[in-house]
């Protein structure tokens, strides 16, 4: 006899005969600007010159049409995007650094509008004293994301639900100066 653990979430989906959907497989995602949990130079940062760092994310599944980026700071007091990016053309293997700037805009994809209220990237810019940890997450997917330039996270995330065939992500960390 099998024996399952009382969940609410397994309980509602079985007595309702829903498919249980597997998550997304992961995938090896890296960049020479910084090393997974390492610390962020400057000069992807508001202390800097705030360019987007190099993402290497070879070898995706088959079936990838597109890629999208969601890169956030996970200890803000709110959720706080620094960077959206979707319509990534599914032959790009990398990004270089810089690819995003305050003044330029990624070649052959689409940017949303990131936590500063500006459209495509927004470098670390912590409060003086505390160190923030920057979740770069790329997503490979079998579809291209219908969304103007400006899109916001909440628009992003609902376009790209459904369509996540792997999810690779790398973190690193940044603290500005303290008092």
């Amino acid at each position: 006899m099998m024996h399952f653990k009382r969940t609410p979430f397994l309980l509602a989906a079985l007595l309702a005969g829903a498919a249980i959907a597997s998550p997304p497989a992961p995938w090896q995602v890296s960049s020479s600007s910084f090393v997974q949990g390492g610390k962020m130079p400057a000069k992807l940062t508001c202390d800097g010159a705030n360019v987007s760092p190099e993402i290497r994310f070879p070898s995706p599944p088959a079936g990838t049409k597109s890629f999208a980026i969601v890169a956030d700071d996970p200890d803000a007091p709110a959720a706080f995007a620094h960077w959206l990016a979707y319509g990534i053309p599914a032959d790009t293997t990398e990004l270089p650094e810089g690819a995003s700037t305050p003044s330029r805009r990624l070649e052959h994809a689409t940017e949303g509008v990131n936590g500063f209220g500006r459209t495509g990237y927004g470098g670390p810019c912590p409060p003086a004293g505390q160190t923030h940890h920057y979740v770069f997450r790329i997503y490979a997917l079998d579809s291209v994301p219908q969304l103007p330039v400006g899109a916001s996270a909440e628009q992003l995330k609902a376009a790209i639900e459904g369509h996540v065939l792997a999810e690779g992500q790398i973190t690193g960390v940044y603290a500005r100066g303290g008092d």
